[in-house]
């Protein structure tokens, strides 16, 4: 019985996620409306999308650890990284100067209202996709110190 209830849930979960992004609006850091399956489009660039909050530790070391390879990664492939916020409205204040004191040269975006991390049925952060063409490609759910060279692998099979 609990084989049959397992293979339910496991059938339900792989039917309702997400392999296409969703048509959602978020703002940029300087308040300009932007939608990701419409706004970042090149053909055959991959897209690493990265949800994360001012208040979570693993979710910035995840981003601190891309900076540090970024460069280096997009010598080798067409990629950009995208950095979305889920802080709420009483956090979404700092995120702005944190990443001006990190630096990251990433496109940051906020999803104050969670409408995109509700749209792909985001539990935890960080919670990281791979997107090329539209089609999210790759999931990687949480943050483990070097796990950037197993996600370089991945990027490279894509």
């Amino acid at each position: 019985m609990k084989n049959i209830f397992f293979l339910l849930l496991l059938s339900s979960f792989l039917t309702t996620a997400q392999s296409t992004l969703p048509e959602v609006t978020l703002t940029n850091l300087e308040g300009k409306s932007v939608v990701l399956n419409r706004d970042f489009v090149e053909k055959d660039k991959l897209y690493i999308i990265s949800f994360w909050a001012t208040w979570c530790g693993p979710c910035i070391n995840e981003l601190d650890e891309l900076n540090d390879v970024i460069e280096d990664w997009k010598k080798e492939l067409n990629l950009e990284v995208i950095a979305v916020s889920t802080d709420d409205a009483r956090t979404q204040k700092r995120v702005k100067p944190l990443v001006s004191g990190k630096g990251w040269p990433y496109t940051i975006l906020l999803d104050t209202n969670q409408d995109l991390k509700r749209a792909l049925t985001i539990v935890n952060i960080p919670y990281t996709i791979v997107v090329k063409n539209g089609q999210i490609l790759h999931i990687q759910n949480g943050y483990v110190p070097g796990s950037e060279a197993s996600l370089l692998a991945k990027l490279k099979q894509l």
